[in-house]
């Protein structure tokens, strides 16, 4: 089964911010790459009461499926990949894979591929790479009339990961604004 837990830290940033984090690590238009995510769950909304996230990524070229879980330190990612075509035509049907890594965890919490629906989109601009805090990510996100920027962090451990997440915004002079996760913003934002 193709899982790893998923440990990170996030703030917000102003579009300022972004840009100035951008001209410091000398990033130019061919490090930043665009996926798309389309946001599942049941009418009811059982995996958000769970604290669970299910979504379908599109990138240039091919797609995963990943269902977000809960864990003691961080979250688990419970991926099947997707090729292009897939990705697309599972977008278009508003539907996730009937089968596969996903649908077995969604078990669980005694859902099945069928009772969910497509809830949102966000559409993000990346650059992701690694710096010795961890695996860094500068987010431009696009979601219903909403246009953000985020920072996020990657780590291995919980603990010295919240410290080096601190002194990263130390270096920026950056103000720790809370953001949710993609999929709250993107719900809350619908409504």
């Amino acid at each position: 089964m193709s899982q790893q837990t998923e440990i990170e830290f996030k703030t917000l940033l102003s579009k300022d911010d972004y840009h100035r984090i951008i001209q410091y690590y000398q990033l130019q238009n061919k490090d930043f790459h665009i996926q798309k995510n389309c946001y599942f769950d049941t009418l009811n909304q059982k995996l958000a009461k769970n604290n669970c996230g299910l979504r379908i990524r599109q990138l240039a070229s091919s797609g995963e499926l990943t269902l977000k879980t809960p864990e003691k330190v961080g979250l688990l990612e419970t991926t099947d990949l997707l090729s292009t075509e897939q990705a697309e035509k599972l977008i278009s049907q508003q539907k996730i894979l009937s089968t596969g890594n996903v649908a077995d965890k969604l078990k669980d919490y005694a859902i099945a591929a069928s009772d969910l629906v497509l809830l949102t989109e966000l559409t993000t601009k990346r650059a992701e790479f690694s710096i010795k805090e961890g695996l860094l990510a500068l987010d431009e996100n696009w979601y219903s009339d909403q246009h953000d920027y985020e920072l996020e962090l990657e780590v291995e451990n919980s603990k010295k990961g919240k410290q080096d997440f601190q002194n990263l915004l130390d270096k920026f002079q950056l103000t720790y604004k809370p953001a949710q996760n993609k999929i709250v913003r993107a719900i809350q934002a619908t409504k």
